[in-house]
């Protein structure tokens, strides 16, 4: 019987890209992973979601640029995706919350078919780890 391989970056990120392939099939033709994230973000926050929050949530927990996050943002203003309001917020737009109820709803089937049958306790085990891997790492930027 073959060993599974240790748990490193590459193998957490060869599972990382495979099951965003899988995800990026689910949106629309030029609507970017990236994309996907920022809409999902405002929705996480009620629809509606200031601009420096959404940049920073982009530049900080997806490790974009900060111009690739504010080219992300406007492409999505511009799609008519989100739509600005006063005071530098952006909320969903009723094609956006579309989109993001469509792809969470896909997302969720592609979650059901990888994760379904797999052990509970392996799972919280490895939810742990990853918390603590991606903790560790975001720390060691302002370490030096």
């Amino acid at each position: 019987m073959a060993t599974a391989p240790a748990v490193n970056g590459q193998v957490i990120g060869m599972a990382h890209y495979a099951t965003r392939a899988v995800a990026e099939r689910l949106l629309p033709q030029g609507t970017t992973f990236n994309q996907a994230l920022a809409l999902n973000a405002a929705e996480a926050a009620g629809g509606t979601i200031g601009r420096g929050p959404l940049i920073e949530r982009l530049t900080g927990a997806v490790k974009l640029g900060l111009t690739a996050a504010e080219a992300t943002v406007g492409a999505l203003t511009s799609a008519g995706l989100l739509e600005e309001r006063p005071g530098g917020l952006l909320a969903l737009s009723p094609a956006g919350d579309a989109l993001v109820q469509s792809y969470k709803a896909g997302v969720a089937g592609i979650a059901a078919v990888l994760y379904g049958d797999l052990p509970a306790e392996d799972l919280a085990a490895a939810g742990r780890v990853l918390t603590e891997v991606t903790a560790r790492a975001n720390a060691m930027p302002a370490a030096g």
